[in-house]
């Protein structure tokens, strides 16, 4: 009959069971790294689907000479389109012009401006009438516009992600993108009504 010495001995040399026991202590971590990959790739198809629109509201905008009510509800509609197939609701869509005086290439004015819900921008600083601190890139450029004062048209798009598997820090993720572009057929593009 063997004693409690031989039997803990044979216990302690014992290997069955490791890769149970191993596999039950790396599961929790295995798990959280696969729904944190899940969560960053939608994020990372969302942020690309930002960028996308944001791209769309310049290249379609900069084509008008004058936007009607209609046109504009339509431009800024068409972000929700590319968007697909998440949702629309979570997403912030502003498309304003620009004007730089001869003065300051580092500033321009607001000239107009509106949102993909048709209310008036009063946030984000692109308000009618406010001042934009432009890009440094961008401001270096503005000296070859040629004639003064000169058009840009800024379009920007934001997109606040929830994870479906836990939160980064409080609240969603904030996926923004933003683009200037010039008018393609005319110097200014004229706004029907503001």
């Amino acid at each position: 009959m063997a004693g409690p010495a031989s039997m803990y001995r044979r216990f302690a040399a014992s290997t069955r069971g490791v890769a149970a026991i191993e596999f039950a202590m790396i599961l929790p971590i295995l798990t959280l790294l696969f729904l944190a990959s899940f969560d960053g790739g939608r994020a990372i198809a969302i942020y690309m689907k930002v960028r996308s629109a944001t791209y769309t509201l310049g290249a379609i905008t900069n084509q008008y000479s004058t936007i009607h009510d209609t046109d504009i509800q339509s431009i800024l509609g068409a972000t929700s389109v590319v968007l697909a197939p998440y949702s629309s609701s979570p997403v912030v869509v502003v498309v304003s012009e620009l004007s730089i005086s001869a003065g300051s290439q580092t500033t321009a004015t607001v000239v107009w401006s509106n949102t993909l819900t048709g209310t008036t921008v009063t946030y984000t600083g692109l308000a009618i009438g406010s001042s934009v601190t432009l890009p440094t890139g961008l401001a270096a450029a503005g000296n070859t516009c040629g004639t003064y004062p000169c058009y840009l048209i800024y379009g920007k798009v934001s997109y606040t992600y929830t994870p479906m598997f836990g939160y980064f820090g409080n609240g969603g993720i904030t996926l923004s993108d933003s683009l200037y572009v010039t008018p393609r057929t005319t110097t200014s593009i004229t706004r029907t009504s503001p």
